[in-house]
């Protein structure tokens, strides 16, 4: 029974198993992704399809805001069960149904008529798509980095997490590149009447790809060998429970470290294309190729960073990491005024910089044991995005449109001059909120 043996305690360099599920788990996690995010880059033509034409334009895009902010909202309860379930029947299992929950509401949005064909029940049942989504990806992400935590050696848990937070950021680069070219490619009617569904057939088609290539994916040892141990059987509370009333600080802190991570991922990348376009009048096509390389600076360092973790103390990590971080945002937002030429040079300096989320998914695996590691990660990690991922395109759009148009940047350079705070409390803690197995 040696394969059964935890790979956790060992260390060693990956081998191609361990290649293979990176590679398997990140190509799957880009695809769900994808498939949540290409929302966003077509949220203005959706805006104009599913609610009332004479609806003021900032209302419309409130409302459009306010139906992205309930796959959000909804992530917490999806990723509770799914996490449930799999800290007790096992990873692979939800890992997989997390991705058909995924692929098949985004299917259907690309065939949802629109509010001139039936009225107020369009917006409604692209809410009940969302939610759906919402659902789905609250189990994929804490799933995914625990389940490749969980198979590779110990001395590479910061690599393997870095690795698979780039593939989640590769599913946000191909929606980049599939916006910008069905931009390109469909201008005016041709746009609003079929080619913005294209984009989510193709998210649907790939998320069922997705499912199929994950039947190749094995149950992780840790969570086999637990199983064998019959450790589950002593542990009859809620695993979710066991997080709050025995690990509420790791999961306090695996909380804060998601809300700047969100901050990073939404505002940065994710709103950052139609802000560019609203505020400061950059062509379609000049946000989208400077987000793309944007993306590309953050796949790139989310690696490099989880790599870093593995070396050195995660606190030292964080703190240097969140520094070049506010230094990039500040001089990506400050200069779009007067210096509008350096787009190209800021925007992907700011991705290269924000790639110290890439570190944040280390700390969350190493903070719970493996009987409850699912659930507190899923928990701590959807509850905090629920709370700020979901209000933030709301509060930011209302803010920039009637107080101050910096106001994301404001709002960004502060979460990650709180990461580094963080990082210096746990450089003193001396890894004191890891669990003891890990």
């Amino acid at each position: 029974m040696t394969h059964l043996v935890n790979p956790l305690i060992k260390h060693r360099n990956l081998n191609a198993h361990d290649y293979k599920t990176l590679a398997l788990s990140s190509l799957g996690g880009a695809l769900e992704f994808y498939d949540f995010i290409i929302f966003v880059f077509f949220s203005l033509v959706i805006g104009h399809l599913f609610f009332p034409p004479d609806m003021p334009e900032w209302l419309s895009q409130i409302q459009t805001f306010g139906i992205f902010a309930a796959g959000y909202i909804i992530r917490p309860f999806g990723g509770i069960v799914m996490a449930h379930f799999g800290d007790l029947l096992g990873r692979k299992k939800m890992f997989t149904l997390s991705i058909l929950l995924m692929a098949l509401p985004t299917l259907l949005i690309g065939l949802l008529p629109t509010y001139a064909t039936i009225g107020y029940a369009a917006p409604i049942l692209l809410l009940l798509m969302r939610l759906c989504q919402g659902l789905a990806v609250g189990g994929e992400v804490p799933g995914a980095w625990t389940f490749v935590a969980e198979h590779v050696p110990k001395n590479r848990i910061g690599v393997a997490c870095g690795i698979l937070t780039s593939g989640l950021s590769l599913g946000i680069l191909f929606g980049s590149l599939i916006s910008m070219l069905i931009n390109t490619l469909f201008i005016g009617e041709a746009m609003t009447s079929w080619g913005w569904r294209i984009p989510f057939f193709i998210g649907g088609i790939f998320g069922f790809l997705a499912m199929y290539l994950r039947r190749w994916l094995k149950e992780t040892p840790v969570f086999i060998e637990m199983q064998q141990q019959k450790s589950n059987e002593k542990n009859k509370q809620l695993p979710v429970l066991s997080v709050l009333k025995n690990y509420f600080p790791q999961a306090l802190l695996s909380m804060l470290l998601t809300w700047i991570l969100s901050a990073g991922i939404m505002v940065v990348i994710l709103m950052a294309p139609i802000y560019l376009q609203k505020q400061f009048d950059f062509s379609a096509i000049e946000s989208s190729q400077s987000n793309t390389l944007a993306i590309i600076g953050l796949i790139i360092s989310c690696t490099v960073y989880g790599a870093l973790a593995d070396k050195f103390p995660i606190g030292k990590v964080l703190i240097y990491g969140c520094i070049i971080a506010v230094v990039t945002i500040t001089c990506f937002y400050f200069s779009l005024e007067n210096h509008r030429h350096f787009l190209f040079i800021t925007y992907p300096l700011a991705g290269l910089g924000i790639g110290v989320v890439g570190a944040f998914a280390y700390f969350m695996v190493k903070a719970f044991p493996t009987n409850i590691r699912y659930s507190g990660v899923s928990f701590s990690f959807n509850m905090a995005y629920a709370i700020a991922g979901g209000i933030t395109p709301l509060l930011l759009s209302v803010f920039t449109d009637f107080f101050n148009k910096l106001s994301p940047a404001f709002y960004v350079i502060s979460l990650f001059s709180l990461g580094a705070i963080i990082g210096v409390m746990l450089l003193l803690s001396s890894n004191n909120y890891f669990a003891k197995d890990m």
